[in-house]
């Protein structure tokens, strides 16, 4: 066994809950890290270290939990900047160029795809982001989803399977066929390498799946283990939220557009189902963001992740999810900071991550500044990366 001491921690965000504003920050204290294990064996006062092998010196810098990113598609090819820039300039998004991206992430090789995501993961990382939650949906068919999560299982154990991203152009005049095929012959294929199944739910969509076409998916998923998950309420207002919660799904992700109804159902299943709020979304798609400080005063659980993918938030940056989120939807800095970690550690039902705590990973973020106030005050600048040790 290595260890490894940390000292000259500013300031410690432990997200413990000890605290009222549930951050449980700490002054003059030091960790130490049995560093193979990757497990934090003490955390105490910076001036009774017990002795270790070696020591990292942060020189007064703050260190939080790696963020936690539960909502990614980083298995794909192909670029959609032009659709990017069309937004800008007043076009609406509805789903419709997946399709493009379908395209381009069938014909790219295994190598291609390797790289892409490898660089991908990398500047998450590069940006403070420890754990990464990685769908497939950009493949389609059973070859091409088994390849997508085959190769996101390479490079992390939270993989979801999304077959029901959208409808390919193939099967566009044949919806129920593709159903059955998701929730039969690709779901068997892919469940070797996925955790958790999610469902693009969207009758605002024609490119989607509404309520009936969600239930099947999910529930073919469920009887197969795979913990569920849920696009929902991204587009306008539809049974994504409720088909959620009345399944027990671990996340109802986006939740842009809330009826009172939907927030009373999330309130009552807040030890259940997280609300994962994607800021970076409505940053990329001019859609009116959620007012998160509402839902956390109905006692709703929320949490913050990236959505990076290539059409509608191509964004791996959880800092500037989190200024967003304090800048755009009423939320504190703290209460940014606990959702991009412990919050988001529940929506992946995990205990281990998203907060220091003795016996928990040592899956840490340093941040180049005194206080992790500094996150939504310096937007963009980059201030956080992993601390490898």
């Amino acid at each position: 066994m290595t260890t490894t001491t940390i000292t000259g921690i500013s300031e410690l965000v432990t997200c413990d809950d000890s605290t009222p504003d549930r951050l449980g920050v700490r002054t003059d204290t030091a960790l130490v890290v049995d560093v193979g294990a990757n497990t934090i064996l003490w955390l105490g006062d910076a001036d009774h270290v017990p002795a270790t092998d070696n020591r990292v010196d942060l020189g007064g810098r703050a260190l939080t939990p790696g963020f936690v990113d539960t909502h990614s598609h980083l298995v794909f090819a192909g670029d959609r900047s032009a659709e990017f820039a069309a937004r800008m300039t007043g076009a609406a998004y509805d789903g419709g160029g997946i399709a493009s991206t379908v395209a381009a992430t069938r014909a790219a090789s295994d190598d291609d795809l390797r790289a892409l995501i490898a660089g991908r993961m990398a500047e998450m990382r590069d940006q403070g982001t420890t754990t990464v939650e990685i769908k497939s949906g950009y493949g389609l068919s059973v070859d091409d989803e088994v390849r997508a999560l085959r190769l996101a299982a390479e490079v992390t154990p939270e993989t979801t399977f999304l077959g029901a991203h959208v409808v390919p152009p193939e099967y566009r005049d044949r919806r129920g066929d593709y159903v059955d095929l998701v929730t039969g012959e690709m779901l068997a294929a892919v469940t070797p390498y996925a955790r958790w199944v999610d469902v693009f739910c969207e009758p605002a969509s024609p490119y989607a799946f509404d309520g009936e076409e969600s239930r099947a998916v999910l529930e073919a998923g469920r009887d197969t283990g795979l913990g569920l998950r849920v696009h929902g309420n991204q587009l306008g207002h539809g049974p994504g939220v409720q088909l959620a919660v009345a399944m027990e799904a671990a996340s109802v992700d986006h939740c842009t557009y809330l009826s009172g109804a939907d927030v009373d159902a999330l309130a009552d299943a807040a030890d259940v189902t997280v609300a994962t709020l994607l800021p970076g979304v409505e940053f990329s798609t001019r859609s009116p963001y959620p007012d998160a400080a509402r839902l956390l005063r109905a006692g709703v659980s929320i949490a913050l992740a990236t959505d990076c993918n290539p059409g509608t938030c191509y964004s791996s940056s959880m800092p500037f999810m989190i200024a967003l989120a304090v800048r755009e939807m009423g939320l504190t800095p703290a209460e940014a900071l606990y959702a991009a970690t412990r919050g988001a550690a529940k929506a992946l039902r995990r205990t281990d991550i998203g907060r220091i705590v003795v016996g928990g990973r040592a899956d840490l973020a340093v941040i180049d500044a005194p206080s992790y106030l500094h996150l939504p005050y310096r937007p963009g600048v980059p201030l956080v990366r992993a601390l490898d040790l």
